[in-house]
């Protein structure tokens, strides 16, 4: 999928996943989120995440994502909530944003641990950016419900061992050093809720530019998204976000 196509289906969304707001906004009371709170959003989308935080406990923090659109979205947020002194954003591709100099309180990746190939992979970099002395991560990640047919594997464009079960995610984590501390699950609805915004943002965006370069192709991308959903991922896929202490 083009970076295009993401950043034309999440048009109306805030929250670049199948999270609520209300959820987004529990998962800062699980952290302990407050003034003293220093949080890395690694591909941060929108940043509506780390622009609630900020405004609702106090929290301070970056955001980092690769897509101009959503910075230039998560900018907007920042002032709009009047959290502009509070927040910061970086464009930039996330894996490489990590260093051995930060001393971030929570580090957090929401659904996108394809950015350091696959949950280990970006366990290890978001643990680059941890304060030494401890702290929070965050990893938003699908889990399946259910071992899917052999063809899911290719409509979703993954591998077999990409994901795993609900047990199998927190058994990858422990494996390597985490401690899972709470574990806040999206809802089928909220699933749906967020597929059928991504189609209604693609639909309306190809009835006002029908003669755009890159309109066939998404059109195609679309209609075999919404057929992996409904023929895969509805049945057979959750979605978690895992806190977790190292």
């Amino acid at each position: 999928m083009s970076l295009r196509f993401h950043e034309i289906a999440e048009t109306n969304h805030r929250i670049l996943n199948p999270i609520t707001e209300a959820q987004l906004l529990r998962l800062g009371e699980l952290c302990h989120a407050s003034s003293s709170t220093r949080l890395l959003d690694l591909a941060c989308g929108k940043g509506e995440m780390l622009c609630q935080w900020a405004l609702h406990y106090g929290v301070i923090g970056v955001g980092v994502d690769i897509s101009p659109v959503f910075i230039a979205a998560a900018r907007a947020r920042g002032f709009d909530l009047a959290v502009w002194d509070k927040v910061s954003w970086v464009e930039a591709a996330a894996a490489e944003y990590p260093a051995e100099h930060h001393q971030f309180d929570i580090v957090s990746c929401l659904g996108a641990t394809w950015i350091g190939g696959g949950l280990l992979g970006t366990l290890a970099l978001m643990r680059v950016a941890l304060n030494k002395a401890g702290g929070t991560l965050l990893i938003g990640e699908p889990y399946w419900l259910e071992t899917p047919p052999a063809e899911a594997y290719t409509a979703l464009e993954i591998q077999p061992d990409t994901f795993t079960t609900l047990e199998g995610t927190q058994a990858r984590l422990k494996s390597a050093g985490a401690e899972i501390k709470d574990i806040l699950l999206a809802t089928p609805e909220g699933w749906d809720a967020y597929v059928n915004e991504r189609a209604q943002a693609v639909a309306h965006w190809l009835e006002t530019r029908a003669a755009d370069a890159d309109a066939a192709a998404l059109r195609d991308w679309d209609e075999r998204e919404r057929r992996a959903y409904q023929q895969y991922e509805r049945p057979y896929l959750g979605w978690g976000v895992f806190v977790a202490t190292i």
